[in-house]
């Protein structure tokens, strides 16, 4: 239930929500992402970073970690790229064209 706002004050709705440690093995920083394992392990193993395997298969990352692994996401992400309607479906060479 959303309080009106001349009622509500922030500091007493706060959730204490459950602080969480990076996954990344010897960092003991907050996680401020959580992320699943399936979809960025890739992209942890690629930044060379190893990380603590949760049950709940979900990586806990800091910010610094985080960054490094979306920097490989990012680049992998470019090179498979939607290209445009048509783009790179046909040429033509002398007259002919070939798919």
């Amino acid at each position: 239930m959303k309080l009106p706002k001349e009622i509500r004050d922030k500091k007493d709705l706060v959730r204490s929500a459950k602080t969480r440690k990076c996954s990344i093995i010897n960092c003991k920083e907050n996680a401020i992402r959580s992320l699943s394992e399936n979809a960025w392990k890739i992209y942890i193993e690629k930044a060379g970073l190893k990380y603590k395997e949760n049950s709940n298969h979900r990586v806990y990352l800091c910010k610094a970690h985080y960054n490094k692994s979306n920097k490989f996401r990012k680049a992998q992400e470019k090179v498979f790229q939607k290209k445009g309607f048509l783009d790179n479906t046909l040429t033509m060479k002398k007259g002919k064209w070939e798919l």
